[in-house]
């Protein structure tokens, strides 16, 4: 089957796509190469469709033929959509738009990736997918619009689409030492540098904290089995760890204190997310996750081999 992954030279596109090809899926990957890096695809049997997907043009040259896209493409970071919510906006929604029109009229599933950040602040923990979402940044609110076009695009014109909710994924290719870096690699990177962490806050917000593997083996299984549902799904296993306990693992991996500076609480950022998780298990039987700290030490290995400011092409930022 042919399988189209945009963002598919990022971080998660980068594990999605091994596990497509391993599983003996042709691979089209569409990226504008804005966080991703072509060195992350090094040596796979994929074509590179260089572009946006705010561009029709690219998704309907990238897609002809294809049985499945997993949409991960966007214009991440919390931070930059409250320095620009108008580019944020036109790529995470408008952009998962235009694949869902593409998509519709070549009658090709999709899944749709969307964030934890939907939920905002309050609720219940942990987080069930029919419980309230309260955005609190322009990021959040483009995720929650895309998954809202992509189940209108289902309920209206019958299009096959699974809308997925990731819970603060880590692993190895992701991006590393730069303004918009999420907290595991920037405290990864810190940490081998011989650099002081910083956490904003007290540390005690809570995350759960999701092996990239586990998330790339589920969107490949999706992809494959043309997975679609009425509702958006969590991505992740039911844990919550605050970011002290995190540091608390570098120390034990590395072997050494390490210096924490904290800084003030940012703007837009959740204080504590975790996933209900009744609904993935449903649809993904067989998927398993790691502890935290396997996950930590795969990952801190993989940096330590690459020296801290892998991978080498960091992305651009506008």
């Amino acid at each position: 089957m042919k399988v189209v992954v945009t963002g598919g030279a990022g971080f998660i596109g980068a594990h999605l796509t091994r596990a497509l090809l391993a599983a003996g899926a042709e691979v089209v990957v569409i990226d504008d190469l804005s966080t991703g890096a072509v060195s992350n695809l090094a040596s796979l049997p994929v074509k590179l469709v260089r572009g946006s997907v705010t561009d029709r043009e690219v998704v309907e040259e990238a897609c002809t033929g294809a049985d499945s896209i997993v949409h991960l493409a966007a214009r991440p970071s919390v931070e930059r959509s409250l320095l620009d919510p108008m580019a944020t906006h036109a790529v995470n929604a408008t952009g998962t738009l235009t694949v869902l029109d593409v998509a519709q009229r070549a009658e090709t599933h999709v899944v749709v990736v969307s964030s934890s950040s939907v939920y905002g602040a309050g609720g219940t923990l942990p987080r069930p997918e029919d419980g309230p979402c309260r955005p609190l940044s322009p990021y959040a609110a483009s995720k929650l619009a895309a998954e809202g076009y992509a189940l209108s695009y289902q309920g209206a014109f019958g299009l096959p689409v699974l809308a997925v909710r990731l819970f603060n994924v880590f692993g190895p290719y992701q991006s590393a030492g730069h303004a918009y870096a999420a907290v595991v690699p920037t405290f990864i990177e810190a940490a081998l540098a011989g650099r002081p962490l910083t956490v904003h806050g007290d540390g005690r917000q809570t995350r759960d904290f999701t092996y990239v593997a586990s998330v790339a083996e589920m969107l490949c299984d999706a992809a494959r089995r043309r997975l679609s549902h009425p509702d958006p799904v969590n991505i992740a296993f039911g844990t919550r760890t605050d970011l002290l306990t995190v540091i608390g693992e570098l120390e034990r991996i590395l072997g050494r204190s390490l210096t924490v500076r904290h800084d003030a609480p940012r703007s837009g950022d959740v204080r504590d997310s975790q996933a209900a998780t009744a609904t993935m298990r449903a649809l993904f039987p067989d998927a398993t996750g790691i502890t935290l700290g396997e996950a930590l030490e795969a990952t801190v290995a993989w940096y330590a081999e690459r020296g801290v400011s892998a991978p080498a092409d960091p992305p651009v930022r506008t």
